[in-house]
C-alpha cells in the first residue's frame, strides 16, 4: 500500500476512503475565502467545502476548512493550499471508510 491518502485498496480486498477532513489553515489576504474554498472544492468531482475565517491579522487569515467528499486526495488538497500561498498547520479531524471490494 503506498503512502497516499485517497483511495487504498488493500490485500485482502478492502478499500479505505478518506470522506472527511477538518483543517487548521493559514493563508495570506488573496486569495479572498470564497475564491480559496473554489479552489479546494474544485480539486475533486465531489468535494464539500465549508471555510471559515477564525482569525486576520495584517497579512493572514486563519482557516478552519472542512472538506468532505467520496475519496478525499489529501495530496491534491495539500498541493492545492501550497499554490495558493496557504499553509497547512494541523490536521484536526478525520473520517474515513473502509468497504468491502466487490470489483474483484
Amino acid at each position: 500500500m503506498d503512502a497516499g491518502f485517497n483511495d487504498e485498496v488493500l490485500n485482502d480486498g478492502m478499500t479505505v476512503s478518506v470522506k472527511k477532513l477538518v483543517l487548521d489553515i493559514l493563508k495570506p489576504h488573496q486569495p479572498n475565502a470564497l475564491e480559496f474554498a473554489q479552489t479546494l472544492a474544485a480539486v475533486g468531482p465531489d468535494y464539500r467545502v465549508h471555510l471559515t475565517v477564525l482569525e486576520v491579522d495584517e497579512s493572514t487569515e486563519t482557516l478552519g476548512v472542512v472538506l468532505e467528499g467520496r475519496a478525499l486526495d489529501f495530496d491534491a488538497i495539500e498541493a492545492a493550499i501550497d499554490k495558493m500561498g496557504g499553509s497547512l498547520h494541523s490536521i484536526d479531524e478525520v473520517e474515513v471508510l473502509s468497504e468491502i471490494n466487490t470489483d474483484r
